[in-house]
């Protein structure tokens, strides 16, 4: 995609989507089968017994890991003429292009990275290496809006 007359452009991961659904599904499915096997004794002299109650934690405890898991589809990059917005598994950045010196996606690195002008690094989550040329366009697209407010 080349920047022609955008004002923004949108990108979230795609592969770790698919991965991270299937995972918590998995999941919950898991830790509901293993509820159903909760009855009776524990298992210990004078332990006590599984209740309804400890089956329902169980469940609930496979829906808050999925959440968990889930939360790997947050990622999302947002760009336009002004700046770039991230957010990332935990923690977002809203930055003017004027403190971004360059975007960088590096072999071997797991994702796409901004470098600033006081030498900190920001990851960008959602340009992802497994997604392949859909993120090696979103870098391209983000360098072109990037080179594109330098020269303005």
């Amino acid at each position: 995609m080349t920047v022609v007359e955008e004002t923004t452009v949108l990108y979230r991961p795609h592969k770790i989507r698919w991965v991270a659904g299937a995972a918590a599904a998995g999941v919950v499915v898991l830790f509901t089968a293993i509820s159903f096997g909760l009855h009776g004794s524990a298992g210990f002299d004078d332990s006590g017994k599984f209740e309804r109650g400890d089956q329902t934690a169980m469940i609930g405890l496979g829906i808050l890991i999925a959440l968990g898991i889930l939360a790997f589809c947050r990622p999302k990059v947002t760009a336009g003429a002004d700046g770039i917005h991230i957010r990332n598994v935990v923690g977002g950045y809203d930055l003017p292009w004027s403190v971004v010196r360059a975007v960088r996606f590096d072999r071997n690195s797991p994702w796409a990275q901004l470098d600033l002008y006081d030498d900190e690094q920001v990851s960008i989550h959602a340009l992802q290496a497994a997604d392949k040329d859909y993120a090696v366009e979103g870098v391209r697209t983000l360098r072109a809006l990037h080179k594109a407010s330098v020269n303005a």
